[in-house]
C-alpha cells in the first residue's frame, strides 16, 4: 500500500472518531436546573390544637331538696322559674300528724321519767332488783330519743332555701302524699354562678385540666365570645353515653338562663403518639392509607419517601410512620419534581 493510501485511511478514521464523539455528546442529557419548591420542617404532631364542642348552660349548683319524713303536702309556695332568697320556706307538710307524734313522744318521755324515778327509789330501799332499775332507765332513754326524732320531723316539715336561687323543678303539689327523701324541688343556687356543661370523650377529657381558660359563645346572649375557665370535671363517665362532663365557669350575666345552648373553644395538647405533622399539600400518590412525599437532603436534593397517613386535623396531616421530626419536606411544587432533582427553596414555612 502506498503512503498516500495510508494517509487517506488515517483521515477517514479521524473523521469517524470525531463524528462519533459529536453524536455521543449530543445524546447525553443536560443537567436539570434547580426547581423552585416550598418546604417545611416536619414537626411532632403533639402540638396544641383547638377543640370545639357544644354544651348546655346550667347553674353551677343545682340542689335537690325534699322532706326527711313522709306526709301530706300542705303547701308549695313557688313555681318553676321563680327566684327565692336564702331561708325562704319553699314547701311544707301537713303538720297535724307530726305535731301529734311530737306530743305523744313528749308524754311518753314524761311517763318514763316518772317511772324511772319511782323504780330508782324502790331500788334504794331494796324492793326491786338492779335489772328492773336498768330496764326503767333504758325506757327513759328511748323515750327521750323519740322526742328528739319527732322534734326533728317537726322542724323539717318545711323545706327552706339553702341559698339565693331559682326554682328549676317542682315535683309536688298541695295534697300530695310524699315519701321521705323524695326530691320535691330542685333549686339552682345563683350565688354559685352559671357554667357551660360540655360532654367530652375520655381521650379528650383527659387533656382538659381544671383552671384552663376557654372561649364560650352563647347565641342567646351575643355572637361575641366570652372568657370562661374550667371549674370542674366529672370523676367518672356517664353510664349511658360514656362521656365525661366538663364544666366551664361563666362570668356573671343577668341574661344567663339554665338550658341555653353554647359552644366552647379551648386549646389542648394533642396526644403524643409519635406522629409527625405536615401540610396535606405535601402528600401525593395517595392510596389505601399510604402516600408519597419528597424529602430534601442537605444538598437540597429530593428523594421520594413512602409514608403511612394518620389523622387529618384542622391545618395539618398526621404521618404515623415514614417521617422523622426535623426532616425537610416539600410542600408545594411536587408535580414538577423527580427523584434526584435539586430544589430552590422558596419558603421554609407553611
Amino acid at each position: 500500500m502506498t503512503g498516500r493510501s495510508h494517509k487517506s485511511l488515517g483521515l477517514i478514521a479521524t473523521a469517524l472518531l470525531l463524528g462519533c464523539s459529536g453524536t455521543d455528546a449530543e445524546e447525553q442529557p443536560k443537567a436539570r436546573d434547580a426547581v423552585p419548591a416550598a418546604t417545611i420542617i416536619a414537626q411532632s404532631a403533639s402540638q396544641n390544637e383547638t377543640l370545639t364542642a357544644a354544651g348546655t348552660v346550667r347553674l353551677r349548683r343545682e340542689t335537690e331538696l325534699g322532706f326527711t319524713t313522709a306526709g301530706q303536702v300542705a303547701s308549695v309556695r313557688y313555681e318553676e322559674g321563680d327566684r327565692v332568697k336564702r331561708g325562704a320556706i319553699l314547701a311544707a307538710l301537713d303538720n297535724s300528724t307530726v305535731s301529734a307524734d311530737l306530743e305523744s313522744a313528749r308524754a311518753e318521755r314524761d311517763r318514763a321519767e316518772a317511772e324511772f324515778g319511782r323504780i330508782k327509789s324502790l331500788y334504794a330501799d331494796g324492793w326491786v332488783t338492779k335489772a328492773r332499775l336498768e330496764q326503767a332507765e333504758a325506757a327513759t332513754r328511748a323515750a327521750k330519743a323519740q322526742v328528739n326524732a319527732s322534734g326533728f320531723a317537726s322542724r323539717t316539715a318545711h323545706i327552706h332555701a339553702p341559698s339565693n336561687g331559682i326554682i328549676l323543678s317542682r315535683n309536688i303539689d298541695a295534697g300530695q302524699i310524699v315519701s321521705a327523701g323524695t326530691t320535691a324541688i330542685v333549686l339552682g343556687e345563683t350565688d354559685k354562678g352559671f357554667v357551660l356543661k360540655v360532654p367530652l370523650a375520655d381521650a379528650v377529657a383527659s387533656r382538659v385540666r381544671v383552671g384552663m381558660r376557654a372561649n364560650v359563645t352563647i347565641s342567646a346572649l351575643s355572637d361575641a365570645a366570652i372568657e370562661a375557665v374550667v371549674s370542674e370535671k366529672d370523676g367518672r363517665a356517664d353510664e349511658r353515653t360514656g362521656t365525661f362532663e366538663v364544666s366551664f365557669l361563666l362570668p356573671a350575666n343577668s341574661r344567663l338562663r339554665s338550658g341555653q345552648l353554647g359552644t366552647v373553644e379551648i386549646e389542648i395538647s394533642r396526644n403524643n403518639n409519635g406522629a409527625i405533622a405536615i401540610p396535606a399539600t405535601a402528600i401525593f400518590g395517595v392510596r389505601s392509607g399510604e402516600g408519597l412525599v419528597f424529602v430534601v437532603d442537605k444538598d437540597k436534593k429530593v428523594k421520594t419517601r413512602n409514608v403511612i397517613i394518620g389523622e387529618l386535623n384542622d391545618d395539618s396531616l398526621e404521618i404515623s410512620s415514614g417521617l422523622s421530626e426535623g426532616e425537610v419536606v416539600v410542600t408545594r411544587g411536587t408535580e414538577k419534581l423527580q427523584d434526584g432533582d435539586v430544589i430552590k427553596p422558596i419558603s421554609t414555612t407553611k
